[in-house]
């Protein structure tokens, strides 16, 4: 069975968030074995500089590369990423878990984003929308469109 790990930075606070990824995260025990880790983000001070931006988001990657796995297909979300349909996410998820490996790992970073060598070492980078959307909304994104790929992939009906 394929297993996904979702990496994320950032505590999910709000219940309607936290009810959506529940809802979410049941449906697919059908397709698939998840996991979601939780990772503290870092605090922000007022006056950010531009280096002590790239030091905090390097210290938010380090952490979410020491949990990850060695062997699985690394996809992060990034805004300069590539765009899918939805059929196309399915056929990407599905090619992945047949021909590359039987764990993907999703990568949402902080607020601040991801390091550039976080980036280099994903296999792909994959982005919702070219617009911003808060980190944990995000999070629910990503559950839904996995349970729709599954759907897709499997020849069942969902809404659309």
């Amino acid at each position: 069975m394929l297993h996904i790990n979702i990496v994320c930075v950032g505590k999910l606070k709000e219940k309607y968030l936290q009810d959506a990824i529940s809802e979410y995260s049941k449906r697919l025990t059908k397709y698939c074995s998840l996991s979601i880790t939780e990772l503290p983000d870092e605090k922000l001070p007022n006056n950010l500089s531009d280096s002590l931006i790239n030091i905090i988001k390097e210290k938010e990657s380090d952490n979410i590369m020491s949990h990850t796995e060695k062997n699985s297909y690394i996809i992060a979300l990034d805004l300069h990423g590539k765009q899918f349909s939805s059929e196309e996410f399915s056929e990407k998820i599905m090619n992945i878990s047949t021909n590359s490996s039987s764990t993907i790992t999703f990568i949402i970073g902080g607020t601040l984003g991801l390091s550039d060598k976080l980036l280099l070492v994903s296999n792909e980078l994959i982005c919702f929308s070219k617009m911003t959307f808060p980190h944990q909304l995000i999070r629910v994104f990503l559950l839904e469109q996995l349970f729709r790929a599954f759907k897709i992939s499997n020849n069942e009906t969902y809404h659309r």
